[in-house]
């Protein structure tokens, strides 16, 4: 039997936690989802555990609307993590914080599947769409178009109309903070960029996407990733400066 694997390091200490929750130009109760999305692209789902129940302990109120503002962070977290996060999340979420399935769905999304026409959503969606990339939106969805597969342009449709686009839970510039999130551990600048401005053009202001960027890359960096510099065939971080404004 092969030996017991060593606990991974812890990535959010208590101190991380509490600078990037306090830190001053990140828009408000958005610090738990933003660190949630990094967590999950990085591939440590095993503390977001660790961010919700901070984020329930220092984000609400007391008073009688305690219950309204723990399960709005809740379904805040749910909207913007991926599988494996999601599950984990659940690990840490009490059940009546939770949406069971044919309850209630805040997103309506499974209404919107069932009984919204696809041509009113697609619309939406190229809306959103055309508002993150502005001026050259159209050479954009051209490119994916002509990527050597049309499935690229269609799923960036599907996407923007059914994901993005919907702002039930999460305002536009926090949908834009969510894929900052997760497209800087990845080292993918060109896209980056876009979405860089993209925030800008939903709302957030330079500050704010400026924020975003920095708790994301302190968070990449006390996971172990790091500037690679030239020459440096294979490691855990960026082939360069990460974009910025």
């Amino acid at each position: 039997m092969p030996p017991a694997l060593p606990p991974l390091p812890t990535i959010l200490t208590p101190t991380l936690l509490s600078s990037i929750r306090t830190h001053p130009q990140l828009p408000q109760h958005s610090w738990y989802f933003i660190a949630g999305v990094t967590l999950s692209v990085i591939n440590r789902p095993d503390e977001i555990p660790n961010v919700f129940n901070h984020a329930l302990e220092n984000d609400v109120s007391r008073g009688e609307t305690d219950n309204a503002e723990k399960l709005r962070i809740a379904r805040r977290m749910r909207e913007s993590l991926t599988i494996n996060a999601l599950f984990a999340l659940k690990t840490a979420t009490p059940p009546h914080l939770l949406d069971e399935p044919m309850a209630y769905s805040p997103s309506a999304r499974p209404a919107e599947v069932s009984s919204v026409p696809t041509s009113q959503i697609l619309h939406r969606g190229q809306r959103f769409f055309d508002k993150v990339y502005g001026k050259v939106s159209k050479r954009v969805m051209g490119q994916m178009d002509r990527s050597g597969t049309e499935d690229l342009g269609v799923t960036a449709r599907l996407m923007y109309g059914y994901l993005l686009s919907n702002t039930n839970i999460l305002t536009p510039a926090e949908s834009s903070f969510v894929l900052l999130a997760g497209l800087i551990p990845q080292d993918v600048n060109p896209q980056l960029k876009g979405h860089l401005k993209g925030a800008l053009n939903n709302g957030a202001t330079v500050d704010e996407v400026k924020a975003v960027r920095d708790v994301v890359i302190r968070i990449c960096e006390a996971s172990g990733m790091t500037r690679l510099g030239n020459g440096v065939a294979q490691g855990w971080g960026w082939r360069g400066d990460v974009a910025n404004l």
